[in-house]
């Protein structure tokens, strides 16, 4: 009798920054990202991300607590390397904290983290957030020099930034997924645990659910906007059928 190798569960982590967005632009309590986390655990999503920025322009200070204790899913917290947030993570001490490039004038995060060249300030922060029992990860644009600065910062996790593969078209398209094929492949040899994320959709979301060593995507805006048309439990639920038809 042969056995059969079950497929990796591919975890979906939603950002729902954007609701707080919404929200923000009357101001008000509505609609409320802790409601949205609400709807993420009952659509079937795995974890809730936030993205805490320095200018506030979505998720203010109060949300992070409120959306912690709207569900028992993990929260992965986005934020920038600086003191002002790792005080905030170690207060709150989520799940995970994925330290992103912030700049103010940026509509969306533009590019990977470049943790070769900010080693020095990013090694007292990744420590500092193990040490408080937050799981670390770099979210890193998908090159060799960045996996192997990942390694030497101790962080057990990066989520490599698909904006270049989302955006891309014709044969370009075929490059960019076999950088993120390749670079998945090889922080999994090196022990970290690879996800993705930035721009994917249900067009484009299927090549990169497929490979085999990514653990996690983590996706925001996209179905925050499919959301106005279906309903957020419709968008997530549709989302998780792609990723699961390809595992």
């Amino acid at each position: 009798m042969s056995s059969v190798l079950t497929p990796q569960h591919l975890r979906l982590g939603v950002n729902i920054d954007h609701v707080a967005t919404i929200r923000n632009a009357r101001g008000g309590l509505h609609p409320d990202p802790a409601r949205a986390a609400r709807i993420v655990a009952a659509a079937g999503g795995d974890g809730i991300t936030i993205h805490l920025r320095e200018d506030r322009r979505h998720i203010v200070d109060g949300d992070v607590q409120r959306v912690q204790d709207a569900t028992g899913l993990p929260v992965n917290l986005e934020m920038a390397a600086t003191g002002e947030m790792l005080d905030i993570a170690l207060r709150h001490r989520p799940h995970a904290a994925c330290i992103v490039p912030e700049r103010r004038e940026e509509r969306t995060t533009e590019g990977g983290l470049d943790a070769a060249g900010l080693h020095n300030q990013l090694a007292p922060i990744v420590g500092k957030l193990t040490d408080a029992g937050v799981r670390v990860s770099l979210f890193i644009g998908p090159e060799p020099h960045q996996i192997e600065a990942a390694m030497r910062l101790g962080a057990p996790v990066v989520e490599l930034h698909t904006g270049e593969y989302a955006h891309a078209t014709g044969a370009e398209i075929a490059v960019q997924l076999k950088r993120i094929t390749d670079m998945a492949a090889l922080a999994a040899k090196n022990g970290i645990e690879p996800h993705a994320g930035h721009g994917l959709t249900y067009e484009n979301v299927q090549p990169i659910a497929a490979i085999p060593q990514i653990a996690e995507l983590n996706i925001g805006h996209y179905l925050i906007g499919e959301a106005i048309f279906t309903g957020l439990e419709t968008a997530i639920g549709r989302m998780r059928q792609l990723m699961d038809d390809v595992r």
